[in-house]
């Protein structure tokens, strides 16, 4: 294994952070490099994540730093094994381990109260008595998990309320300051962050839908509550009115015919639409940038942030995406791009 530079090199470093295949001496590397303090952007099945030792407060504060996020914000912790979950929360209900024993590993995060190894920067604050749990599916999440031996908190690795990213390249990009290490797994194969439960209080309540929709969820939670839009959720990231947001303006097309309405014919346009959809493929400036996702919505969730990132490369002004139906399977689609179109400083309702 190569030598490692210190933390003052990494920290001042020109250009991206170095981007490596998931060998084995890479994820020892990785490891390693947690094991110090330090940050390694990993894949997982969902999106990149910016992982540090949950157990390591200094290090999990450097998270919040390279990414400009408010300390209020929780984390969620990344564990290999049901066993690790337990040992991070001061009970684990039946419900807990019946969801577990369904879904995980996979897109699925469970609130529970968190026990004291679980440190007040990665809850939120001293005053947030709950953590987010998940156990990752990606082959080189769980390596690195196994080899680092700790539990990894770890967000999306972009830079606050911007665009999550789903492939390596995209992480580099960011500019985050202090990433140690990029593990290159290839693109995300579901593209859109974990389904979060909360099963802290006395019903089970979606926080943030996501990768496992509703209808699967109710295999196992029949009661389950969903988000009110309108009403102020805590205990989950991705709640923020404004976040997932490319550079460029997005707007959320409703009325498929009148589509280009308000758009200037100076903008350099982006256009993101259903691949059945025609007034979107025939209706488009020549010069604009468009790209046509799968119909059903775990294929259109799994292109969209590429999709954003790539127009965002390609130098569009006005992105234009085409409004998702209205119905539960597109749930996490519309939650993305409604808080991707907030505008800054926006309420996004």
């Amino acid at each position: 294994m190569s030598p490692l530079p210190s933390p003052e090199e990494f920290d001042d470093a020109l250009g991206e952070p170095p981007v490596t295949a998931p060998t084995p001496d890479q994820l020892e590397r990785a490891a390693h490099l947690i094991r110090q303090g330090r940050l390694v952007a990993f894949p997982t099945e969902t999106v990149y994540g910016l992982g540090a030792d949950a157990t390591n407060p200094q290090a999990v504060a450097s998270i919040f730093r390279a990414k400009g996020r408010p300390l209020s914000n929780p984390l969620i912790v990344h564990v290999r094994e049901q066993t690790d979950a337990r040992s991070l929360t001061t009970t684990w209900p039946e419900l807990a381990q019946a969801l577990a024993d369904c879904f995980w590993p996979g897109p699925l995060t469970l609130v529970l109260p968190r026990s004291s190894r679980v440190p007040d920067v990665v809850a939120g604050g001293p005053a947030m008595r709950t953590v987010g749990l998940r156990a990752p599916a990606h082959p080189v999440a769980r390596a690195l998990l196994e080899a680092c031996g700790v539990p990894l908190a770890a967000p999306s690795a972009n830079r606050s309320e911007g665009l999550s990213p789903t492939r390596a390249e995209h992480v580099a990009r960011a500019g985050l300051k202090g990433v140690a290490l990029i593990l290159d797994g290839g693109p995300c194969v579901q593209g859109i962050e974990s389904t979060v439960l909360d099963l802290s209080g006395p019903r089970p309540r979606l926080l943030r839908p996501g990768a496992l929709d509703p209808a699967t969820l109710r295999q196992v939670v029949p009661e389950l509550e969903l988000p009110d839009a309108a009403a102020p959720l805590v205990g989950s990231p991705g709640l923020a009115p404004r976040h997932y947001a490319p550079r460029a303006p997005l707007r959320v097309a409703v009325d498929p015919a009148n589509w280009r309405g308000g758009i200037a014919e100076a903008e350099r346009l982006g256009v993101i639409h259903r691949v059945s959809s025609q007034d979107f493929q025939s209706n488009h400036p020549a010069h604009a940038v468009r790209i046509a996702l799968p119909d059903d919505p775990a294929g259109f969730a799994a292109g969209l942030y590429a999709a954003l990132h790539d127009l965002d490369q390609a130098g569009v002004t006005q992105i234009v995406v085409e409004a998702p139906p209205a119905t539960e399977e597109w749930l996490a689609v519309r939650d993305r791009l409604r808080r991707a179109s907030c505008p800054p400083g926006g309420s996004g309702v």
